[in-house]
């Protein structure tokens, strides 16, 4: 039985109230957190542990707003915890469920604790709903922090950014070829009310011949209340540009409407791993800043709605990201920075 299990996981998949937080051994594992000050300021920090045929490496950055601070490296060694949550690239980056730690240079470090966490509610599946015990698509995701007090600091460009008493949101997602063809992403905090946090994430999600569009909705309401609003059991719909992000989800009961945008010129693009090639390209517009107005309903009736100033935002893809970073007069590769020594 344990083999069978770790052979099922091996895919990219898990079995009801499995954690999907651990490793599965897929090609790319990405850990990302999300630091929302009070004064509307916003710090990010990734890892991909991603895995080739000579081993594994990752895709390593941090990136804040207003700013428009942004580093990003590959890292030639990484790891990604089975047993518990957690991965490590060397002295570049380790993480757990309570500490993060980035060191990409003097002028780009982060070292952050995390108390007062509002975890995922213990439940049959995660994020994706459903979509976490299919074998093998091409991508899953899962949004483990929607809450928490930050302790620590950011050193980025020569500038201290305090990042005591901020809102935290931290998120992992995995596959079994890295990222998919396209896809959309958002997340906001910030709101009057501290408890609300909401995160959606969608794309192109493929297993074998079989492609189509899912997009997973998530709100923390106030009291500590989590909507998961995904297919089969809600109708999610998305329309998404580069500057703008409209979902409307509706289950039996509950109703959910996000209208967000952000303007273009204002956005970073992040790169994206090939973990087969062990080298990173540009491939998501990502927005820190953006606007994001959020309605709820329960029963025909509005139950709460507000808007956060501070909503990241994001629209992937490979020809999208490189033709928008071409526009900015950059190398197309430009998200592939010179690795750092182990």
């Amino acid at each position: 039985m344990p083999r069978l299990l770790a052979a099922y996981r091996s895919t990219g998949a898990d079995l009801p109230f499995g954690d999907p937080r651990r490793a599965h051994g897929v090609a790319m594992e990405g850990y990302f957190w999300r630091f929302t000050r009070p004064d509307g300021a916003a710090v990010i920090a990734l890892c991909g542990v991603n895995r080739s045929a000579t081993g594994h490496w990752a895709t390593l950055g941090v990136a804040a707003h207003p700013s428009g601070f942004l580093r990003t490296t590959a890292h030639p060694v990484a790891r990604a915890a089975d047993r518990a949550f957690g991965a490590n690239a060397g002295d570049a980056f380790r993480a757990d469920t309570g500490r993060v730690h980035v060191d990409l240079g003097p002028d780009a470090l982060l070292d952050v604790t995390v108390s007062d966490p509002a975890p995922w509610p213990h439940r049959m599946f995660g994020g994706s709903s459903i979509f976490h015990a299919v074998p093998a698509l091409n991508q899953y995701w899962h949004p483990w922090l929607l809450g928490g007090r930050a302790h620590g600091y950011a050193m980025l460009d020569g500038r201290r950014i305090d990042l005591d008493d901020s809102q935290v949101y931290a998120e992992k997602n995995w596959g079994k070829g890295g990222f998919p063809d396209s896809w959309w992403w958002g997340q906001a905090q910030g709101f009057d009310d501290p408890d609300v946090c909401v995160a959606f994430a969608g794309g192109e999600v493929t297993a074998g011949p079989l492609r189509t569009e899912v997009t997973s909705l998530i709100v923390r309401l106030p009291g500590g209340r989590v909507l998961r609003l995904c297919p089969p059991a809600a109708l999610v719909r998305a329309t998404v540009t580069d500057e703008s992000w409209t979902l409307r989800a509706r289950s039996p009961r509950w109703s959910v409407e996000v209208d967000a945008n952000a303007p273009l010129g204002r956005a970073h693009v992040l790169p994206v791993p090939l973990p087969a090639e062990r080298r990173n390209v540009a491939g998501a517009i990502e927005h820190l800043g953006g606007r994001l107005d959020l309605r709820v309903g329960r029963d025909g009736r509005d139950v709460w709605s507000g808007t956060s100033s501070v909503a990241g935002l994001e629209h992937g893809g490979l020809d999208r990201a490189r033709t928008e970073v071409l526009r900015r007069g950059e190398h197309p590769d430009a998200a592939d920075a010179r690795p750092l020594t182990s």
